[in-house]
């Protein structure tokens, strides 16, 4: 396949019990919330990793070192350069990571999804990349009301990010409505589930591939809470 020129972002935090996912740790504990996490990194990363994308760039949040999975996760970021993130809240690191990730490819173009997706595959990111070679910005929707991945044909447009609120049900709505009130032409690509709380995990774990580490781990907690362990 030809390769696009796109620069692939994830932002990411590292998986770090009591850090990580504390809605979903929550429901069944700190590690076992930080082990789903690191899993649905590992297997966003692989994605991400077999897209025809031009650079691959990961803006990580955290200290990697008492992370779950934190050897796989070090040789799986050996192939994409490691930014920190930067900035006040999370809004601002979003826009700061696509300007750091911008730069750190030499590329203007950038391709943002997170790490609570993990049933996106390469084939998928590659046709939100080829949908934003012919467009100014892409955007897929999550079904909690917050977005998924937000594609921009130059980095600086993300910065209307800044003024959004995140992490609410109307982010997804709010972010639209930033990228037109500045002049930005968008593409609608797919909807997507993503996971933050025991009861988004259905749905995500339903739509990851058979296999994957993200299912694997599910199944684990699953088959712990039927043998009462």
């Amino acid at each position: 396949m030809t390769v696009l020129p796109v620069v692939g972002l994830v932002v990411a935090k590292a998986p770090v019990p009591g850090l990580a996912k504390t809605r979903l740790a929550a429901g069944i504990g700190e590690r076992v919330a930080a082990d789903i996490a690191a899993a649905a990194l590992l297997d966003t990363l692989d994605a991400m990793a077999a897209a025809p994308l031009q650079a691959r760039v990961v803006a990580m949040a955290g200290d990697l070192d008492g992370a779950c999975r934190v050897d796989e996760i070090q040789e799986s970021l050996s192939t994409f350069t490691v930014v920190p993130q930067r900035g006040a809240d999370f809004a601002e690191r979003l826009a700061n990571a696509h300007l750091d990730a911008a730069d750190a490819a030499g590329h203007p173009t950038v391709l943002q999804i997170g790490m609570d997706t993990p049933q996106v595959s390469d084939e998928m990111l590659a046709e939100c990349a080829q949908e934003l070679l012919g467009t100014q910005a892409v955007i897929g929707l999550a079904e909690d009301g917050g977005w998924w991945v937000l594609g921009v044909s130059d980095a600086a447009m993300a910065d209307c990010l800044r003024g959004v609120p995140m992490s609410r049900p109307d982010t997804g709505a709010l972010t639209l409505a930033a990228l037109y009130a500045n002049g930005i032409d968008v593409r609608l690509v797919a909807e997507q589930a993503d996971f933050d709380t025991v009861d988004d995990l259905d749905a995500v774990h339903r739509a990851c591939p058979v296999g994957s580490r993200f299912t694997q781990a599910i199944q684990a907690v699953t088959s712990s809470s039927g043998s009462g362990g």
